[in-house]
This record gives structure tokens, C-alpha cells and sequence, in this order.
């Protein structure tokens, strides 16, 4: 009790704190994602980005760029397209590079099991780069992102000039478009098995208080059949319904 007592408090703490982030809102391709964790009573999200091409002003000299905020030159999280680039090009004084940024996401969880059934999601979805983490205070928090091949970050300019082809960059925009695509794929896959799994998680939970309800049920019945000197042998058991007894089907697709 304790345990959740503190849990709730942290996330209570955290979902009531003002999104400082550069966006300030949750990005639209995984509203449903973070809505559903926040839903639940186990899990709370803390940061998350659904995936960005963005155009990064690195260490710059030029003080117009700092002083309008423009180290980021571009950003979205959707397919980006090649003028785009250019026009962040000729907004830049200093080193800029060219991201490419997955699907990433940090939530805190209740238990350590609920921080597993989320990974089992996450590498089921093909985000192979996931992982649980466990702070001193005992807070669980799963992250996953899809790193290596499926990320981008190529260097465009140094100390302003521009160093690729107009060509290039319009090579770049593909392939940049290309990651957001299998990205918003793999958002999709994850949002099906994550609400697979909670489904699942609570017919389980579900199934497992109808069991011990008709197991007290059956150990009253058979008492007041002994107590009335009745005979329970050869009788079949008609309490568990076929239904009842399917539940269990298919619940080991995200099994630990």
C-alpha cells in the first residue's frame, strides 16, 4: 500500500507539472500512446518525442542566430521536404547538422513486472533498444527508442559554409523521410500490442477474481452438501461455464 501510495504521488506530481519542453504539448502520432499510460493506474509518462528531422545551428559565432533562439533551424515530426533544409541553411552561421530523430518514450512504472510487460511491448514492436532502469528512490522507469541504422545525424555546414549539393540534400530528405515512415509504422504496431497487452493484463486480473469467487462458491457448496449428508462423487462440476474456462487462451503473447 505504501508502495502505491508513493507512486501515486509522483505521478500525480509529474502529470501537474507545465510541459517545458520546445513543442509544449504531446505530438499528435502518440497522443493515444501517452493517454493511454496515464490512464493507467500503473504507469505515467515523463518525457516522449514521436520522432523529428530536425536542422541543428551547433556552436555558433553569429549573434543574431543566438539571440533569435534559431539554434534550431528546422524541425518537424512529420516527412520534411528539400526546401525546407535549404531555407534553414541560409539561416545558419556555424556548424549545422541534420538529424534524424526516432520514437522514444520514458515511463515511470509501478512495479517492477508492469516495467516488463512494457518492454515485452516495446521489443515486440521492434523497438530493439529498450530498457528498465531503477533509481535509488525505487522508481522504475522503461525507456525505448530505435537507435543505430534507424537514426540520422549527417553534417551540412562548418563555420557557415555550406559543405553538400543541393542534390545531396535533397538525398537526405528521402532517406530522412523514409526513417519517418518505418518510425510511424513501428508507433502504430507498438499502440496495437501495448493495447493487446492491457487488455490481456486485465482479463487476467479479471479471471483470477472469478476463479477465487467460484472456488469459495464451490468450498461453501460443498460443505452444506456434507452437512446435509448429500454425496458429491460421480457429480460434475458445473460451475466453471466453457467460457470460464478459455480464458487463459492466448495470454502468453507477451508473457516474461
Amino acid at each position: 500500500m505504501e508502495v502505491e501510495n508513493t507512486f501515486r504521488q509522483w505521478k500525480k506530481q509529474c502529470l501537474n507539472k507545465v510541459d517545458l519542453s520546445k513543442k509544449g504539448s504531446v505530438d499528435e502520432d502518440i497522443a493515444n500512446i501517452v493517454s493511454m499510460l496515464n490512464d493507467s493506474e500503473k504507469y505515467f509518462t515523463t518525457s516522449s518525442c514521436s520522432g523529428r528531422i530536425i536542422v541543428i545551428d551547433g556552436v555558433s559565432d553569429c549573434l543574431d542566430v543566438q539571440k533569435q533562439n534559431c539554434s534550431w533551424l528546422f524541425v518537424t515530426h512529420q516527412k520534411c521536404q528539400k526546401m525546407d533544409l535549404v531555407s534553414s541553411l541560409e539561416r545558419s552561421c556555424g556548424d549545422v547538422v541534420f538529424k534524424f530523430e526516432p520514437f522514444i518514450l520514458h515511463v515511470q512504472c509501478q512495479q517492477l513486472e508492469d516495467a516488463q510487460l512494457l518492454h515485452s511491448v516495446a521489443i515486440h514492436s521492434g523497438f530493439r533498444n529498450s530498457g528498465i532502469t531503477i533509481g535509488k528512490k525505487g522508481k522504475i522507469i522503461m525507456v525505448w527508442a530505435v537507435r543505430s541504422t534507424h537514426c540520422l545525424e549527417v553534417p551540412l555546414s562548418r563555420k557557415g559554409q555550406v559543405l553538400v549539393s543541393a542534390d545531396y540534400i535533397e538525398f537526405l530528405a528521402e532517406v530522412a523521410n523514409q526513417k519517418m515512415v518505418e518510425n510511424l509504422r513501428r508507433i502504430e504496431r507498438f499502440f496495437e500490442c501495448l493495447q493487446s497487452a492491457m487488455h490481456h493484463e486485465g482479463l487476467h486480473c479479471r479471471s483470477t477474481r472469478v476463479m477465487e469467487e467460484k472456488s469459495v462458491y464451490r468450498r461453501r457448496r460443498k460443505r452444506t452438501q456434507e452437512s446435509r449428508g448429500e454425496s458429491c462423487e460421480g457429480s460434475r462440476d458445473t460451475s466453471l461455464s466453457d467460457e470460464d474456462n478459455g480464458l487463459d487462451n492466448g495470454m502468453d503473447l507477451f508473457s516474461l
